[in-house]
């Protein structure tokens, strides 16, 4: 399980995560913030890349999935992952605000939601629900 201690993440394992974002200051600042918080983490350019990496066998505890993204947006590679089997916290992030839209994304299998710019104080309420839920992998 995970604890919060002095500003990182102890793990039984290490936390990795994959940040899905076509904006590459986006993916910068995802990165960042995830590193500061002793996450290990990969940054894919969309939704098929997201798929392509989950298909070579890699595994990772959380998703920052966009929603906007070009290829395969984050609704389609979401519902594919969960086809999947892919049973990862995927958390949206997204500049999107307007109910209807979220709704459509959290449809798509999303665990979470969080309006863009992320914040480190954002990424801690993604990681209690996954310690919360128990549902790091090993």
């Amino acid at each position: 399980m995970a604890t919060h201690i002095n500003g990182s993440w102890e793990l039984g394992a290490k936390m990795t995560a994959l940040v899905v974002d076509d904006d590459s200051i986006n993916q910068t600042i995802h990165h960042r913030l995830l590193e500061q918080l002793g996450i290990e983490n990969q940054v894919a350019r969309n939704g098929k890349e997201a798929i392509d990496i989950h298909c070579s066998g890699k595994k990772f505890d959380l998703i920052l999935m966009d929603r906007d993204m070009p290829i395969m947006n984050g609704i389609e590679a979401t519902r594919k992952l969960r086809a999947m089997g892919i049973r990862s916290m995927i958390a949206g992030v997204s500049t999107r605000c307007v109910k209807q839209e979220i709704q459509e994304f959290m449809e798509a299998g999303l665990d979470d939601y969080q309006e863009k710019p992320l914040t480190s104080a954002k990424i801690i309420s993604i990681l209690h629900k996954i310690h919360h839920s128990g549902s790091i992998s090993y």
